[in-house]
């Protein structure tokens, strides 16, 4: 029996699956990714430890292979995960200092000199990133200015994916995904930019040789194969950015189909041919990333959803919490109830979902989350019908602008992620959006992703195609009711007054 390894490492766990070459899980592993706050001067600071990283990783994978007949079954692993990541390692691989996750604001200033010195357009220009602080780029430039002894003793600047690589076979290299995700990468090229990185002053000599994923990197070593139980020889295949890998299990490498990612973040991403660079597309939020598959790009845009939901739960959902213990059931399946009861448009009710700010189709950190239409009436089944609907009126319009930018209309729609396991919010995204939405009969889209890498990488897979022949699975289908679609596009066009309408408002509130 042939096997494939995809090891997932996520801002959440650290996963390690086994799947057969028609993508059923057979084994797996899982340990959580740990936070560390490590300066008491600095509470906000968060990193991950490299050796916590490493272990629970490995100790991931053990499980997974202990669960086989025979390890040698597995015939390559490919390890994706989170994005900007990364950690210095000195001429020996060793790290000498922990990767500075995302969750940290530390380097607000390094991007407040990127912003005024190079600025937006530029970056875009070539490397296809709205300038966030959190951009690698900018951990190299915070490390440059206040651990400059510790940055002189750096050889290396490995990206989380490629640490562990590293720790696997002993290569150090990434992928042109994962390479986009750094502020000095060119989407033409596909290379590292020479003008980002004189304009920033970054040593090219830190950046890893950037690769296509799917290339054999090396082999598992003797002491990777000591710790995780993996034969010693087995194919290590560079893998990818965590959500352009779930793309691959789905068919999103094509043009035309769009991946819905809907979790604690909901991510809209299409394939395009190519690079599409348009001012008009940085300004809606859009980021442009090579794809996992070679010779595609992808656009996609983004924002925080279920969050929203979870802040309702825990403020709002009191009177559920008691039903569940009193009846039985989860906390969940009595608030969605109430939802349910609300009928299309929620009596009025509508919300505004930028209670983390909003980064597509609109760019705006200072604006807020808002209820609009509350009367004596409303339920807070209607406020929470309210919060599922404004995020649905927003996936419409990042899937509008999307259209807009790229001159195409999208023909098929595919839905991942946790709440694909909420019925009334996928059959609500097809009524609001007023198409079908498509959640395939799959689990873990990323680590199979990632193993689909490793197959190709290896020829089990012909390519991508032949890949997605043998793993995809139909799922359900959500059809727009006709009835709820036309009353919602009358709705949609109210919602697009909310933050115009608000917009100053909810500047003079952040500026207190």
């Amino acid at each position: 029996m042939d096997y494939l390894m995809g090891i997932d490492l996520g801002s959440t766990s650290l996963k390690a699956l086994v799947y057969d070459l028609e993508g059923n899980a057979v084994a797996g592993g899982s340990r959580p990714t740990e936070q560390f706050h490590p300066n008491e001067d600095q509470p906000e600071w968060t990193v991950w430890d490299p050796r916590q990283i490493y272990e629970g990783t490995t100790a991931a994978i053990r499980d997974a292979v202990s669960q086989l007949d025979n390890p040698r079954d597995i015939k390559a692993v490919a390890v994706t995960g989170m994005g900007m990541d990364g950690v210095p390692v000195d001429e020996n691989g060793q790290w000498l200092y922990p990767f500075i996750s995302w969750h940290d604001p530390r380097t607000v200033p390094q991007f407040q000199w990127w912003r005024e010195n190079i600025g937006a357009d530029k970056v875009f220009s070539i490397g296809g990133n709205p300038l966030w602080p959190i951009n690698s780029a900018l951990r190299i430039l915070w490390m440059a200015e206040n651990e400059p002894a510790t940055l002189a003793k750096a050889d290396r600047w490995l990206l989380i994916e490629d640490f562990m690589n590293f720790m696997l076979c002993g290569r150090m290299a990434t992928d042109y995904s994962m390479a986009s995700c750094t502020l000095l990468f060119d989407q033409r090229k596909l290379d590292w930019s020479d003008e980002m990185i004189e304009a920033s002053g970054i040593d090219r000599h830190l950046l890893s040789e950037a690769l296509p994923s799917g290339t054999v990197l090396g082999e598992v070593h003797a002491t990777a194969a000591a710790a995780t139980g993996l034969p010693e020889g087995t194919p290590v295949v560079l893998g990818g950015h965590d959500h352009i890998c779930g793309a691959l299990p789905v068919g999103v490498f094509r043009p035309g189909v769009v991946l819905d990612v809907t979790g604690t973040w909901e991510s809209v991403l299409t394939a395009t041919e190519g690079p599409v660079l348009h001012p008009e597309l940085r300004e809606m939020g859009m980021t442009v990333q090579a794809h996992v598959a070679r010779g595609m790009h992808t656009v996609w845009g983004g924002n925080v959803a279920a969050d929203m939901l979870e802040w309702f739960r825990k403020h709002f959902g009191a009177a559920a919490r008691e039903k569940a213990k009193e009846r039985g059931g989860e906390e969940w399946d009595h608030l969605i109830r109430q939802a349910e009861k609300a009928p299309v448009g929620s009596h009025r009710v509508m919300f505004l979902p930028h209670m983390s700010a909003v980064g597509c189709p609109v760019v705006d950190q200072e604006s807020l989350g808002a209820f609009v239409g509350l009367s004596n009436t409303a339920t807070d089944g209607d406020m929470l019908r309210a919060i599922i609907e404004g995020l649905d009126y927003q996936f419409r319009d990042i899937v509008l602008a999307m259209e807009s930018g790229l001159g195409i209309n999208m023909e098929r729609f595919i839905a991942v992620g946790g709440a694909v396991r909420n019925e009334l919010w996928m059959q609500n995204k097809a009524d609001v959006v007023g198409r079908p939405i498509e959640v395939p009969d799959v689990t873990e889209a990323t680590p199979l992703g990632a193993a689909i890498l490793a197959g190709i990488g290896v020829g089990l897979y012909q390519d991508e195609q032949d890949a997605f022949d043998r793993v995809y699975k139909a799922g359900r289908v959500f059809d727009p009711d006709p009835e709820n679609a036309a009353r919602y596009d009358k709705l949609f066009e109210i919602y697009k007054q909310l933050y115009p309408s608000l917009k100053a408002i909810n500047h003079q509130l952040s500026a207190e």
